[in-house]
């Protein structure tokens, strides 16, 4: 290893309870699983209120879960879709979960895509983005989500990425705010930009 260390995204080990790699989900429970990372990553003091999970369209098998990391890992890009994504490139041994040979992947997420995690969907190779909370829910707390494109949607949309958006958008909502009421941090860039 190189004197400059190495950078580590992992998961939490409580994951291993709510799921085993390859297990199969329904799509209609998909973002609940979603939602419940999200909720059991602020409930365990574990990261913050986002989770994501990267799954087989079709037949739902899951590749990998992710949830916020920022503050643990200190590591300010270990939001929950990046995580997901890079244990899915891991475990999968490539670095475009669009590539040739495999099926098509979707990503699913408890709240809209943040700036950061905008380029990092269209980067993965995903072919479809499942969101519940708007970027509005998670700016009311205080998280600062970045200079993204208003038409988010579509731009995803034009380079081949069905978006869903809205599933359980109440529950996924309802997560950000118990986070906020903990008292935990709200972490953001520079304070003073």
């Amino acid at each position: 290893m190189s004197s400059w260390g190495r950078v580590v995204m992992d998961v939490p080990d409580w994951i291993d309870d709510m799921a085993s790699p390859g297990v199969s989900f329904e799509p209609k429970d998909r973002m609940p699983f979603v939602i419940e990372l999200a909720r059991r990553n602020v409930v365990e003091q574990t990261g913050g209120p986002f989770g994501a999970a990267i799954f087989e369209s079709v037949t739902g098998n899951l590749v990998a879960p992710g949830v916020n990391r920022v503050v643990p890992t200190a590591i300010s890009f270990a939001h929950a879709e990046t995580t997901a994504i890079g244990l899915a490139n891991q475990r999968l041994g490539v670095f475009d979960l669009g590539g040739d040979g495999l099926p098509a992947m979707e990503l699913v997420a408890s709240t809209e895509p943040c700036a950061l995690c905008m380029g990092a969907t269209v980067w993965s190779g995903v072919r479809k983005l499942v969101t519940g909370a708007r970027d509005e829910d998670a700016r009311s707390i205080g998280f600062d989500e970045g200079p993204k494109v208003a038409d988010w949607q579509d731009a995803l949309r034009s380079r081949g990425i069905a978006v869903e958006v809205d599933v359980m958008r109440e529950e996924a909502a309802a997560v950000l705010d118990m986070y906020a009421v903990s008292g935990a941090l709200i972490y953001n860039g520079r304070s003073d930009a």
